[in-house]
């Protein structure tokens, strides 16, 4: 236990550093990284004067900007914080120092990275593809997937959880009568989501052929709920997410496509299209069961960046010159003459 007797500085980095290595267990690589900031902590103080129970919320919040300055990302700072806090508060238990000067420090916001939505053209690739080659019981089940992903908007879990018919154990059916999707979302939350012609084509296609699958029957007795799932494996189950990520990728490559594809992808596609086709954030939301608008409001810089290129390739001023020209300032305190209006007289 550390005593009040040793030098605030050295000697207090070496104990806590014993501390989270044997006494809370931290990984040996989590407590080199600890090392190296509470290492950096002690160098800023030294290089203020102080010792480390002397350093204040403002010196903290200081060498915090100049980690940002340099470059550091908010996560890193954030995590550089971390140590931070954790260290002084264990000085506050040890009895050691009177307050955390990092309790209220927080780190600057990451930027919330953009959604990844595939072009439209990507995304219809992918809808229509078609493998000859391909067992047909898939390839109708797999291209089924991808329209109802794409079609509909759907979360990964949301698709899994799907059943063949409605029955009052099913977490969500497909109707194609009235072309609707009845889906359980995050929160438990129920939605309605409109089935488009496109999606409806393909499930009817595989209906076709679902029963077709030769374990089914013996998956019906062995799991009823399983095998009433809309997208079931060759074992006459229902597909796990995972199954459902590793076809999409597979699928993307098979398409062509610059970058593997994932389940969230179609969703971000959806939404973006939506979109950019009707600029209707509310109906957006309600079709991809968001609970707060702020978290559809992300896909209107999805469609700024659209509409961005096109003013950049479309818009004259937004035209590149050519190379080596650039545009005259005009003097100082001048404008540009008008030109002369035919119907009146020039001065």
């Amino acid at each position: 236990m550390a005593t009040s007797t040793e030098t605030a500085g050295t000697g207090w980095v070496d104990k806590y550093l014993e501390h989270v290595r044997v006494e809370r267990r931290l990984a040996a690589r989590t407590v080199e990284l600890y090392a190296i900031h509470l290492q950096a902590l002690a160098a800023n103080a030294a290089e203020a004067g102080l010792p480390l129970d002397r350093v204040q919320t403002a010196h903290i919040r200081r060498w915090m900007a100049q980690l940002h300055g340099a470059g550091r990302e908010p996560r890193g700072i954030a995590l550089v914080l971390s140590c931070w806090r954790s260290f002084y508060r264990w000085l506050g238990n040890e009895g050691l120092v009177g307050f955390n000067p990092v309790k209220d420090v927080h780190a600057p916001k990451a930027a919330r990275p953009l959604p990844k939505a595939l072009a439209v053209d990507d995304a219809v690739r992918l809808a229509e593809l078609y493998d000859p080659e391909a067992d047909p019981w898939t390839e109708a089940r797999d291209g089924a997937i991808v329209e109802v992903l794409y079609g509909c908007g759907l979360r990964v879990s949301e698709l899994t959880g799907l059943d063949a018919r409605a029955s009052n154990t099913a977490r969500g059916w497909v109707d194609l009568d009235a072309l609707e999707a009845n889906v359980l979302g995050k929160g438990s939350k129920r939605r309605i989501v409109p089935i488009g012609s496109k999606a409806a084509e393909a499930l009817r296609e595989w209906f076709a052929v679902r029963g077709d699958c030769a374990a089914l029957s013996t998956a019906a007795l062995r799991d009823p709920a399983g095998a009433a799932a809309l997208f079931i494996s060759a074992k006459g189950v229902r597909m796990s997410s995972q199954a459902v990520w590793k076809l999409l990728r597979e699928r993307s490559l098979k398409a062509g496509l610059a970058a593997p594809v994932h389940p969230h992808m179609l969703r971000h596609s959806f939404a973006s299209h939506v979109l950019q086709s009707s600029s209707d954030l509310r109906a957006v939301q309600e079709l991809l069961g968001h609970a707060n608008i702020a978290t559809t409001q992300v896909y209107t810089r999805l469609d700024f960046q659209h509409l961005a290129k096109v003013y950049d390739a479309a818009h004259p001023r937004a035209q590149a010159r050519p190379e080596g020209t650039r545009a005259q300032p005009r003097p100082e305190g001048t404008r540009a003459k008008p030109k002369n209006d035919d119907n009146k007289p020039t001065k």
